[in-house]
């Protein structure tokens, strides 16, 4: 695991280099405390409502702010698309409708869905220590590690919604490029999570 980043200078030694930027092969008690501060923010993203809407432990997504359960009985379906005839697509389009459809249209991102019943990836409501160990969890990211996690969460068209969802709809209120520093700031500080 990268616990920092590294600007090579042409002038110095790669040991040297290492020294330099204050890295090690473990984070530094202020790298972890920063790490953790910085996983406050991660976590206030992950459990706003235009991320653990659809990051929930049953079959049938939220909506709403008040994160009530789906209306018209959407369930998750077997591969997370909605049930057979009644798949996310037949409302959510690849963007958000036009404002003239009125405050309650359907949202739109590209590939609306739910996680896959297999890797539900359900974090509404954990504490934050459950949060950052799933996170951390292959098994329960769809195979993504830290980095591949860091992608996700910075270019995903779906994800970077949150912060544009239209309608009456509140955005994530912590503005991407912070979520982002903050998520790097966590895992260059070796990831750690906060005490159970």
């Amino acid at each position: 695991m990268k616990i920092c980043r590294i600007a090579f200078l042409a002038t110095a030694s790669f040991a040297a280099a290492l020294l330099l930027a204050g890295c090690s092969s473990k984070a530094s008690p202020e790298q972890t405390a920063q790490a953790l501060q910085a996983f406050d923010i991660v976590e206030q993203v992950f459990q706003h409502p235009r991320c653990s809407n659809c990051h929930i432990p049953g079959d049938a997504p939220l909506q709403f702010d008040a994160q009530l359960v789906h209306a018209q009985g959407v369930v998750r379906g077997p591969e997370g698309h909605g049930a057979p005839g009644l798949p996310c697509s037949a409302c959510h389009g690849e963007k958000n409708l036009p404002d003239s459809y009125g405050p309650h249209a359907p949202p739109g991102a590209p590939h609306w869905a739910l996680p896959p019943p297999d890797q539900k990836m359900a974090w509404i409501g954990l504490p934050a220590a459950e949060l950052c160990a799933m996170i951390k969890d292959r098994r329960q990211t769809g195979d993504r590690d830290l980095d591949a996690m860091l992608k996700h969460v910075t270019d995903d068209a779906l994800v970077l919604w949150g912060w544009a969802p239209g309608g009456n709809r509140v955005p994530v209120p912590v503005p991407h490029a912070d979520f982002v520093a903050a998520f790097r700031t966590w895992m260059d500080g070796g990831a750690p999570c906060p005490a159970a």
